[in-house]
């Protein structure tokens, strides 16, 4: 990065002012950028007063800079995601006990865990597209709402109907979270720093992997959390229900209170000057400490692409309402399926099938596949007789062993985002997503070949690290594929998709866990393999421009 981003060499480097009289070119030595002094070259706006320079996207984000604004971002951005991660896991950690108060078969545990995915296919298509065409930061104050809300409500619920229909509406606010987060996050990023940034988002999932299991530890097993309120009997299970809503709405009101929309969508809904406010917001965060003016700009967008959304808005007026919505609403993906990022997008359709398949599949189950390695000592499939117990005495006192374990493998994703982080840019996520989704499938083969309880929380280890690589990877590559106008719309489609491949892998292993666990398992590892060869068709973005 240049002295002039860091704050030092400012007066050598500083950014050309309105009051400057210079001649009428001045070269930036460092980097060989022409700065025009509109005024002293004559060159005039149509009133006849001095022109202010236009910048493109990318260079209006280099001009405020990298700083104190970026990393509170990362960290709201963050917590977010973290939540995100805290709600649709929590179910997970909830089985080995929930089933005994809801009277819960196997096929019912599958219907619950994918009750919260079927709400995200749902979310996910609708909240990007609304995203596209509202604002992000809108979405994500109402998204996170819905998912906190509903979700903390669920521990309330005293049957598993009820207890499945709010799981579901969590899940549709879920859906609107996760893809429009990226998309929001990557659009105040410099391009060369917003691999490395986007990586650095997608941690925040390991620490709501993190927190969700710690507080399964520390909740569940404990007794004193057990009371009754009226005919509900409010078990422990319940009360991390509720603590796991936390952290949703705490992201809600933080980017209430905290954030600014997107610059990017700003400049492609034609409202420049808001777009510019926002980036003296960020110039002035950065800068803070350092004694330097916010450059004077304008914004120059692309013609080709404001006319097309123009062009769009026009037909929409001519239409009657319900038609007008139902094209609109259907454009992006027509967009997506054309064109020149047609190939790409059935190549992301594919990968994002298999991967959410395979992790979802697999990774929802953990738990419950641990309790029954508890039960056999060995493989998880080794004790596939084990019925599901439909009465307290086969839930309490609960294994507080399972909850160490899915703790143990949720901090297993750190050495992967770490790794993630330090080669994303230099890489590039193609790569990285292309060799983790192969080493995945591996050692979830390697998960059905062992014989020792040891060797399965060792392997379950690795295939936790690795396959968040991957996701980084996706996450990365997702944001970089597609322009602005389509970039929240994309990803909550593949969202989307990703959840009916989550359905499927959840209800398939509830209907196959008792019976003959092997088939899920094997399945799971030859889709991650197909998601990794399918990888490679991708075109490399690496520190691409956002377009």
């Amino acid at each position: 990065m240049s002295r002039n981003t860091n704050g030092g060499d400012q007066e050598a480097r500083r950014p050309l002012l309105s009051g400057d009289h210079l001649g009428p070119t001045e070269l930036d030595s460092d980097e060989g950028e022409v700065i025009f002094d509109r005024r002293a070259s004559g060159i005039t706006d149509e009133a006849g007063g001095s022109a202010t320079k236009r910048l493109t996207y990318e260079e209006a984000v280099e001009q405020a800079g990298f700083g104190l604004f970026h990393w509170l971002l990362l960290v709201v951005c963050g917590w977010a995601n973290a939540s995100d991660a805290v709600e649709i896991l929590c179910v997970s950690f909830l089985l080995p006990t929930a089933r005994c108060d809801l009277l819960l078969s196997s096929s019912d545990m599958g219907l619950l865990t994918a009750s919260i995915f079927l709400g995200m296919m749902v979310g996910g298509y609708m909240w990007g597209y609304l995203a596209d065409q509202r604002g992000r930061r809108k979405v994500l104050v109402v998204s996170l709402t819905v998912n906190g809300l509903f979700g903390g409500l669920a521990s309330m619920a005293p049957w598993f109907w009820l207890f499945l229909l709010l799981r579901f509406i969590s899940g549709i606010g879920v859906g609107g979270s996760i893809p429009v987060i990226f998309s929001y996050f990557s659009e105040f990023m410099p391009r060369l720093r917003r691999g490395a940034m986007i990586s650095a988002l997608a941690t925040f999932w390991m620490a709501g992997n993190i927190l969700a299991a710690g507080l399964a530890w520390l909740v569940i097993p404990r007794t004193w959390a057990h009371f009754s309120l009226g005919t509900l009997d409010f078990q422990s299970w319940r009360l991390f229900v509720v603590l796991c809503s936390v952290p949703s709405i705490s992201s809600a009101v933080l980017f209430k209170l905290l954030m600014p929309e997107s610059p990017k969508f700003l400049m492609e809904a034609g409202r420049e000057k808001e777009a510019i406010l926002v980036f003296r917001q960020m110039f002035d965060l950065n800068m803070k400490g350092i004694e330097k003016d916010f450059p004077e700009f304008a914004l120059r967008t692309n013609s080709k692409q404001q006319g097309e959304i123009e062009e769009i808005r026009s037909q929409d007026k001519k239409r009657t309402f319900p038609i007008s919505v139902l094209k609109q609403g259907l454009l992006p993906i027509k967009q997506m399926f054309s064109g020149s990022v047609k190939a790409r997008s059935f190549v992301l359709l594919i990968i994002f099938y298999c991967i959410s398949f395979g992790y979802y599949g697999l990774w929802m189950w953990f738990p419950e596949l641990f309790a029954r390695v508890e039960s056999s000592g060995g493989s998880p499939c080794a004790n596939v007789s084990l019925p599901s117990p439909l009465n307290n005495q086969s839930c309490y006192p609960v294994k507080t062993a399972v909850y160490m374990e899915g703790f143990v493998i949720a901090a297993s994703n750190l050495p992967g985002n770490i790794f993630t982080i330090l080669i994303m840019d230099s890489t590039g996520g193609k790569t990285l997503l292309s060799c983790s989704l192969i080493m995945s499938s591996l050692s979830v083969f390697l998960i059905y070949m062992v014989q020792t309880k040891a060797q399965s929380l060792g392997l379950s280890c690795i295939f936790s690290g690795v396959s968040v690589i991957a996701w980084n990877a996706l996450d990365v590559v997702g944001t970089e594929l597609y322009p602005t106008q389509l970039r929240s719309s994309a990803l909550g489609f593949f969202t989307g998709v990703g959840r009916v491949a989550a359905i499927m892998g959840n209800v398939a292993f509830g209907k196959m866990v008792d019976s003959n666990c092997t088939v899920p398992i094997l399945l799971v590892s030859a889709l991650l393999l197909t998601g990794g060869l399918m990888a490679l068709l991708l075109p490399q973005t690496r520190q691409t421009e956002l377009t």
